[in-house]
This record gives structure tokens, C-alpha cells and sequence, in this order.
């Protein structure tokens, strides 16, 4: 039987969430993911998918925040260096209070 949260990601390292009752899929491409995220959307209602993979899953993702199911959350992947999750999570909380909290500055 499905549940109710599924993960996406490279490697694996995703086949670690089944012991918490995560359903897995392991995928080698974003092209790969993007397939996977479209079927998944029409029964899973949280969706993690690691952040290394976001950014080709783009378009897919924008169109789930449209509905109120599933939920798209990106997760830090291998060693977390595509900072996907932070910039999304930055760009929500000012989007929502219109002023950066974080006071992240460019370095010169």
C-alpha cells in the first residue's frame, strides 16, 4: 500500500527513508525525477525531493503550488552544495513580508 510521502533523489540514499515509512525512488537524472514527481503527484500528498534535482524540476514544481496537493519539499542532498532549498525558502519569506530578514549582502 502507498503512503502518504514519497522522496525522489539520486543515489541510494533515499532507500534510508523507508524505514521511516517513506516510499523511495531512487532516479539517476532530473529528466528521470521529472517523470517520477508527475506520477507521484496524483497520489502522494508530501513529495520530498532532494535539492539537486530541483532546479531542473522547476516548471513541475510551480505547477503543484497551484493546488493544495501534494506538497514539494526540497531536502539537502549529498553534501547540500546547491543551496536550492535556502534561495527558494529566502525568496518565500520575502515574497511574504517584502523585506529580506535574513540581511544576506552580496560580498564584494
Amino acid at each position: 500500500m502507498q503512503g502518504s510521502t514519497a522522496i525522489i533523489g539520486t543515489g541510494e540514499s533515499v532507500l534510508a527513508f523507508q524505514a521511516g515509512g517513506v516510499d523511495a525512488f531512487p532516479v539517476k537524472s532530473a529528466e528521470e525525477a521529472k517523470s517520477v514527481l508527475r506520477k507521484l503527484a496524483r497520489t502522494y500528498k508530501v513529495i520530498l525531493v532532494t535539492d539537486d534535482l530541483c532546479g531542473g524540476l522547476e516548471t513541475v514544481i510551480s505547477r503543484t503550488l497551484e493546488t493544495p496537493y501534494p506538497i514539494v519539499v526540497p531536502i539537502p542532498a549529498g553534501g547540500g552544495q546547491s543551496e536550492y532549498a535556502r534561495k527558494k525558502m529566502k525568496e518565500a519569506m520575502e515574497r511574504a513580508l517584502g523585506v529580506d530578514i535574513l540581511f544576506e549582502r552580496e560580498e564584494r
